[in-house]
């Protein structure tokens, strides 16, 4: 589930925490873990790279431990047995004290490297692909967790596009469609942050496509909400918009509209204070009948990443995952823009 960019960064995420590696991990990637280290409440803190949200397959585990001086354990769980353990006799890390600590994923090893220096490598002893999840427990508070890959081959928009420029160019889109012109809200508190927006071509069927036009993406990954562009060349059947964002753990409410003009094709309105998804069309002012039918459940959550993506179909539905898993088709407005 490559999605064409840096996957969102997690913001402030509680402890314990357990959050999903968008595509899983790739020869390349750094992910770098930044917080402090609780001065009480244990000994120990662990970063686990994993295979789910259970802890049976563990590809590496990073365990400091301030006890007997301070040390930090290594090791691999397979099928829910661990191997022989790695011990560094020294530890980098301080009681009370801030770090940053990033996991350089190589074709034959982790490199961890600890406020900006080298601490140690450990052999892959599994494939690390097979990783998709990352866990931390233990005696720390998280300011971030963000994800980069530094191997992979920078990707060029369709077309050159400045955020809110009038004179940005379109990807090629069906005739007679006329695009809106782009605008801004104010900016106001809002329940979500780290928000990055993409758009896809792809072919009917696909969600999440290798596009053959490389995607847009919309240059500045943190935005300030209520965000209002125009979206390029329309929305028309095949075309995706990915959203990736983290949402506050106060959070009642978020929406994301698809609009034509002054209506509202596609109103996709989580509530967590009714523990539903409505999803509905406002035409000259008036709303239609809600959707809220939810096969899977919530998808959102509060204090957590999400990933989510709209497919546009046919023209007269959308269908939408969110974390890569299709959880509803909902139909709307039919028209050519949004």
């Amino acid at each position: 589930m490559a999605f064409g960019g840096a996957q969102a960064s997690y913001i402030n995420p509680v402890v314990p925490f357990t959050g999903m590696i968008q595509g899983g991990l790739q020869d390349g990637h750094k992910i770098a873990v930044i917080g402090v280290v609780l001065p009480s409440g244990g000994n120990r803190f662990a970063v686990n790279f994993q295979t789910g949200y259970n802890d049976n397959d563990i590809a590496f585990h990073f365990n400091p431990r301030f006890e007997e001086g301070g040390y930090v354990v290594c090791n691999t769980k397979q099928r829910g047995s661990w191997g022989p353990e790695e011990r560094k006799m020294q530890i980098p890390f301080h009681r009370g004290s801030s770090f940053e600590l990033c996991f350089h994923v190589q074709s034959s090893e982790f490199k961890v490297t600890v406020n900006g220096n080298l601490f140690m490598q450990y052999a892959h002893r599994v494939p690390f692909h097979r990783v998709d999840t990352i866990c931390i427990t233990g005696i720390v508070k998280l300011s971030s967790i963000s994800f980069q890959n530094i191997h992979a081959a920078p990707k060029q928009p369709a077309c050159s596009m400045v955020q809110f420029s009038p004179a940005a160019c379109f990807p090629p889109r069906p005739r007679g469609r006329k695009s809106k012109p782009p605008g801004s809200w104010p900016a106001n508190s809002a329940p979500i942050t780290q928000t990055v927006i993409h758009t896809i071509h792809s072919t009917p069927g696909q969600m999440f496509p290798n596009p053959v036009i490389p995607p847009v993406v919309y240059p500045n990954p943190v935005y300030q909400l209520p965000f209002f562009t125009s979206i390029l060349g329309g929305l028309y059947p095949s075309k995706s918009i990915l959203v990736s964002g983290t949402i506050l753990p106060s959070a009642q409410r978020f929406c994301i509209n698809l609009r034509s003009g002054s209506d509202i094709a596609f109103h996709l309105n989580p509530r967590f204070d009714e523990n539903a998804v409505v999803r509905n069309t406002q035409i000259n002012g008036s709303w239609g009948p809600e959707e809220r039918s939810l096969p899977r459940g919530m998808p959102f959550f509060r204090g957590q990443s999400f990933s989510g993506a709209c497919l546009c179909r046919c023209g007269s539905c959308v269908k939408a995952t969110a974390s890569g898993w299709p959880w509803m088709v909902s139909t709307c407005l039919n028209t050519t823009t949004a």
